[in-house]
C-alpha cells in the first residue's frame, strides 16, 4: 500500500506566489505533470504529486520549496491555489488533533529518464539529464538580493540603451522584433554571473486590479557588465504578440521593455539562478545550443570568454554554438556573430522557415557535426548549455544521445555523468 496515498496527514507541496517568477521550470521538470498554471499562478495538484522532489533543485528562486501540514481531505485544490496572492498560514495544531499520524514527505528521488505515456508507449524524458549543480569551477552566484521577501523589494534600474537586434519585418508567424536593452543600477549592488536571470516588474495592474507579477529574463552580458567597469547588464527581449499556441496576445512585460527609452526607469528583482553557470577553469570547452532569445546567456558566456582572450589572461578551450531561428532575419545578433574570429568560436546556424529550403533545426546541425561533438562528449572538460523553447529540448538531448551511441558510447553512463558532474544544463520554457 502507498503510504503517501493513504496518509491522513500530508505535507502538501505548494508554490509561493510572492516569490515565483513564472519561469515554468517546475512544470517542465515535473515527471508526473502535477504542476500547472494560469495567467496568475503556478500550482501543485496534491492528487498527482508523489513528492519526488524533482522540481526542487531547478527552481531559481526557492518559491517551489514550500509545504503545509494538512489533513489529506482538506488539501488545497488547484482552483484555490490559482487565486492566491500569498501562501496561507499553517493550520493551528488544534485543527490537526485526532489525526494521529506523522505528516508524510518523501525523500528526493531522480525523475526517470523514460516513462510510459497514457497509451503505454515509452517516452524519452530529456529533463532527467539536466544538471541541477553548476560546473565545479563556476564562480559563486548571488541570488534573491531583491524581491518580495528580501530586505529590498525591488531595485530601480535606468535604461541606458535599447537597440533592435533583428531586422524589421514579418513572417507567417507574425512580427519579429527583438531588442537588446541595457540597464544601469547606479550605486545599488547587483552582482551577476553569466547564465543568471533577473525579474522585471511591469508597471500597472492586471484586469483584476492586482499588481503585475515579475517576468524573468536571462542576462545577456558578462559579469563585469555590458559596459566593462560599470554597474550594468543587458537583456535580450522579444516583443510577444502571440502565445506558444499561436494565439494573439500582447505580452505585458515584453512590450513594456521593448518600448522603453533611454532614461526610463525599471523595477527589478533578483538575481536568480545557481546552476546554469559557465565553468571558469582553463581549457574548459563550452557547447551552446539555443534558439531565439535563448541566445542571451550564450552571448554572456561568449563575451566573457572574448574579453578574457583579449586580456591574455585566460587560455580557454573550444567554444561551439548551434543557433536556430525561423529565418536569418529573425536571428538576434546575426551581424555581430559574423565578426567573431573563426578560431575563437565555431558557429552553426539552423533555419526552419527559409523560403525554398528544407526545414533545418539545431538538432540537425548537431548531427552534421557528430564527429566533433562525440570528441567533446568524451572530454570531462566539456559543458553543454541548452536554452530556448521547451519544444527544442527533447530533440537536442536525443541528438546528443544519438551522437554518443554512434561513437560507441553508452548513453546511460554518459548521460548520468553529464548530469552528476554539472555538464549538461537545460533552461527551456
Amino acid at each position: 500500500m502507498n503510504a503517501i496515498a493513504e496518509a491522513a496527514v500530508i505535507q502538501q507541496h505548494l508554490i509561493d506566489p510572492e516569490i515565483c517568477i513564472r519561469c515554468n521550470t517546475c512544470e517542465a521538470t515535473c515527471p508526473v505533470q502535477a504542476i500547472t498554471h494560469d495567467s496568475l499562478n503556478y500550482v501543485v495538484d496534491a492528487a498527482k504529486c508523489n513528492l519526488c522532489m524533482a522540481c526542487i533543485s531547478p527552481c531559481p528562486t526557492g518559491s517551489i520549496d514550500n509545504w503545509r501540514t494538512m489533513p489529506r481531505v482538506r488539501a488545497y485544490s488547484i482552483e484555490e491555489q490559482l487565486t492566491w496572492e500569498e501562501l496561507p498560514a499553517e493550520l493551528p495544531p488544534e485543527e490537526l488533533e485526532g489525526l494521529d499520524e506523522t505528516p508524510v514527505r518523501a525523500e528526493p528521488v531522480e525523475a526517470p529518464a523514460s516513462q510510459l505515456d497514457p497509451a503505454g508507449q515509452e517516452t524519452f524524458n530529456s529533463s532527467a539529464f539536466g544538471a541541477t549543480l553548476p560546473p565545479w569551477s563556476a564562480a559563486h552566484a548571488y541570488t534573491n538580493l531583491y524581491g518580495p521577501k528580501a530586505s529590498h523589494k525591488t531595485v530601480t534600474a535606468t535604461v541606458v540603451g535599447n537597440v533592435r537586434v533583428t531586422e524589421v519585418g514579418k513572417t507567417a508567424g507574425g512580427d519579429y522584433d527583438t531588442h537588446h536593452i541595457v540597464l544601469d543600477f547606479g550605486t545599488m549592488p547587483f552582482p551577476v554571473l553569466e547564465g543568471q536571470s533577473i525579474g522585471v516588474v511591469p508597471p500597472g495592474a492586471d484586469e483584476k486590479g492586482r499588481t503585475h507579477h515579475a517576468r524573468q529574463y536571462s542576462i545577456a552580458s558578462p559579469r563585469n557588465g555590458e559596459r566593462p567597469g560599470y554597474n550594468n547588464l543587458s537583456l535580450t527581449i522579444k516583443r510577444v504578440l502571440e502565445d506558444h499556441q499561436g494565439q494573439p496576445v500582447r505580452g505585458v512585460a515584453s512590450n513594456f521593455m521593448c518600448d522603453l527609452k533611454v532614461g526610463d526607469k525599471v523595477e527589478v528583482i533578483g538575481p536568480f539562478g545557481t546552476s546554469f553557470l559557465m565553468p571558469n577553469h582553463p581549457r574548459s570547452n563550452i557547447v551552446m545550443i539555443c534558439t531565439g532569445t535563448g541566445s542571451a546567456p550564450m552571448r554572456a558566456m561568449t563575451e566573457w570568454r572574448r574579453r578574457l582572450r583579449a586580456s591574455g589572461k585566460f587560455e580557454g578551450g573550444k567554444l561551439m554554438l548551434f543557433f536556430g531561428a525561423r529565418t536569418q532575419e529573425e536571428l538576434p545578433y546575426f551581424g555581430p556573430l559574423q565578426n567573431l574570429p573563426k578560431d575563437f568560436i565555431d558557429t552553426n546556424f539552423a533555419f526552419s522557415r527559409t523560403p525554398g529550403a528544407p526545414k533545418r533545426y539545431v538538432q540537425d546541425a548537431m548531427r552534421e557535426r557528430a564527429a566533433d561533438l562525440a570528441a567533446l562528449l568524451q572530454d570531462p572538460n566539456t559543458f553543454f548549455y541548452v536554452c530556448g523553447l521547451k519544444s527544442m529540448e527533447e530533440g537536442v538531448v536525443l541528438a546528443l544521445r544519438d551522437v554518443a551511441q554512434g561513437a560507441g558510447l553508452s548513453w546511460d553512463d554518459l548521460g548520468t555523468a553529464l548530469k552528476r558532474e554539472g555538464r549538461l544544463h537545460l533552461e527551456t520554457y
